[in-house]
């Protein structure tokens, strides 16, 4: 498996890669091909960031945690990673029915469901910044909003989160 390491705010030594790819090349006992595992570590203040995003055939896997200790980081998102795994292989198991895992995993899309756009909107983008977007998902009341963003003139989307606070995601381009 191929593993990107990424670092913001920080150096990744070679000791840190080798223990994330160490961590995260476990997963391949779970899955017969996994695409690349793209693996970003940050300091934030005096916490360390881990976020690790793994395509495994229809599945994403996505988990990040923070922590103080940067090793300490890593061990937590492998740990949401298996947990992730374990709950999808459960959800599977009804649907498995004496094929292995590994095999189905990879087709783990049911057959018979084909998803249809019903329904297509246009609508025209106004420059607004976050705070002023942030306001016009709540006054339409919906959890998510796409806007064009005034300080980087770029297409975002604004999300409630399940928490009640509000996220934000930006594209970025490799």
């Amino acid at each position: 498996m191929n593993i990107q390491v990424r670092g913001k705010n920080i150096e990744i030594t070679n000791a840190l890669r080798e223990y994330v790819v160490k961590r995260l090349s476990k997963l391949e006992k779970y899955f017969n091909t996994l695409g690349g595992a793209r693996a970003t570590l940050s300091v934030e203040g005096d916490m360390s960031k881990v976020e690790v995003t793994v395509p495994a055939g229809d599945l994403i896997l996505r988990a990040e945690e923070s922590h103080p200790d940067m090793y300490a980081s890593i061990d937590l998102v492998f740990e949401k990673l298996e947990k992730q795994i374990d709950a999808h292989k459960t959800r599977l198991s009804r649907k498995l029915k004496g094929h292995g895992f590994k095999d189905f995993a990879v087709e783990s899309r049911v057959e018979a469901f084909e998803p249809k756009i019903v329904r297509s909107k246009r609508f025209a983008f106004k420059p607004m910044d976050v705070d002023e977007a942030v306001m016009q998902m709540n006054l339409i009341g919906h959890n998510f909003f796409v806007f064009a963003n005034a300080e980087t003139e770029q297409v975002n989307v604004v999300y409630l989160r399940k928490d009640g606070n509000y996220g934000l995601i930006e594209p970025e381009f490799d």
